[in-house]
């Protein structure tokens, strides 16, 4: 299975929307079309501050990565997070993941220093083995406070 990775563009909508409300239903979240519309917009906004990746094979979009950089303050370089990561199960265990993160972390590289960083449920195992094999397991406990 060949996946190729580029920018999200105005004609993945239709496909990012379904998969975007998968990747809800995996966390337990049911977005409501006035959030999935001002994600889009963000997403489709040049310099909103946050961008994304498609996985794409034989011209269908099976995946997505959203990502945004600011600057870090441990290198002087460019802080990097991937917010969602998501490819469609029947896509899955076909590198789609593995190309995103790889894509973005080429991306990342381009700029010069600094640290691409992401999260993820600590029920996600299957998720964990491909982030095993791509990147390293640190020890920060993650906060948040909802607004």
């Amino acid at each position: 299975m060949t996946i190729d990775v580029r920018p999200l563009a105005a004609t993945d909508e239709e496909s990012w929307r379904r998969l975007f409300r998968d990747y809800g239903v995996f966390y337990e979240t049911d977005f409501e079309d006035d959030v999935l519309e001002r994600v889009w917009t963000l997403l489709m906004t040049p310099g909103a501050g946050v961008a994304a990746l498609t996985a794409e094979h034989d011209g269908d979009v099976v995946g997505f990565a959203h990502y945004r950089s600011h600057p870090d303050t441990f290198s002087a370089g460019r802080d990097w997070f991937l917010d969602d990561l998501y490819v469609d199960p029947t896509a899955r265990g076909k590198g789609a993941a593995t190309a995103l993160i790889e894509h973005l972390t080429a991306l990342a590289k381009a700029t010069g220093p600094g640290t691409l960083r992401w999260i993820t449920a600590e029920t996600n195992e299957r998720a964990q083995r491909v982030y095993d094999r791509v990147a390293t397991r640190t020890t920060w406990v993650t906060y948040e406070v909802r607004l």
